[in-house]
């Protein structure tokens, strides 16, 4: 998928500098639009059953059934959206949804005969909204972006009906609650961004076995420790930066031998760091400023030599 590689590629360059100029929302704002997504839910989570899709009306003919249920999923969409200063779903109408703006479509993994829904783009939009639990009938999306918003409220537990999933960017929003347990259940998931939102909470330790390369967690309010298992996993880049984490980094941080960029900057560790860093032998960016270190300094930092 074109679209879907180019996108990977322009996240990675710049996705740590960009940050859109928003219309603040008040605190009223964001509990309305909370709400009135909870009012949606057919149940807390936001869950949705198989036969949804049957129960409702579309006065358009497909070309193929998923195209269908990227409409209903589109529609639902564009019809939870307070505000959209730029127009950018303005030409979300009719049954040409590869035409809508900020969507991707691509030829179906399992059957390149059918024309399917394989990526939404619609980062610095400014968009109050919310997701509604609808979006888990987008069943060939790759890529799911909408960084640079106002979107509140949850994660859909819908989203582990994403099953070709592989980059979820929610980042510079305004999402609340717990940490989103539904990326666990998105098996194909590499790339997470869950920066600049209000999550709180704790960090499960099933996220460290997921196969992500890229996970972005910081300027949040997450808090308790980091789970044992963070190295269990090859890793490209991981940010815990601007939290309220606390206690010891773990050991098997040395096990991620290919990482290049980690982050621990302003939070409220402790203790001695383990020896095991030194390991990191690619590794270019570490980070740990601003938190409460004690000790002497592990002489295996000698061995990071491409630090810069």
């Amino acid at each position: 998928m074109q679209a879907s590689g180019c996108c990977l590629v322009f996240f990675l360059l710049f996705s740590s500098s960009l940050v859109s100029f928003s219309f603040a929302l008040s605190g009223v704002e964001v509990s309305n639009i909370a709400r009135r997504q909870l009012l949606t839910f057919r149940d807390r989570d936001g869950n949705l059953p198989d036969y949804y899709e049957y129960t409702v009306y579309v006065p358009f003919t497909f070309p193929n059934s998923r195209l269908r249920k990227a409409y209903i999923s589109l529609q639902a969409l564009k019809n939870s959206i307070f505000s959209d200063p730029f127009n950018t779903t303005g030409n979300w109408v009719g049954e040409n949804v590869c035409a809508y703006t900020g969507v991707f479509c691509a030829p179906a993994l399992d059957d390149e005969s059918l024309n399917v829904v394989a990526g939404l783009d619609i980062n610095h939009a400014d968009i109050a909204g919310h997701l509604p639990a609808e979006l888990g009938l987008l069943g060939d999306l790759a890529l799911f972006h909408i960084n640079s918003n106002r979107f509140c409220g949850i994660i859909p537990k819908s989203f582990s009906k994403l099953r070709l999933l592989y980059e979820l960017d929610v980042s510079n929003n305004r999402f609340v609650g717990p940490f989103p347990d539904v990326v666990l259940d998105i098996p194909e998931l590499t790339y997470l961004d869950l920066r600049y939102n209000d999550f709180e909470g704790s960090l499960p330790p099933a996220l460290f076995n997921k196969k992500l390369d890229a996970l972005f967690l910081n300027d949040n309010r997450f808090t308790g420790t980091i789970p044992e298992n963070l190295g269990i996993r090859p890793r490209s880049l991981i940010t815990f930066a601007n939290n309220k984490f606390s206690g010891c980094i773990p050991s098997s941080i040395g096990k991620m031998t290919d990482l290049n960029e980690i982050i621990f900057l302003n939070n409220a560790f402790s203790g001695c760091l383990p020896p095991e860093i030194g390991l990191l032998k690619n590794v270019t960016v570490l980070d740990l400023g601003s938190n409460s270190m004690t000790g002497i300094l592990p002489n295996s930092l000698l061995s990071l030599t491409t630090v810069v």
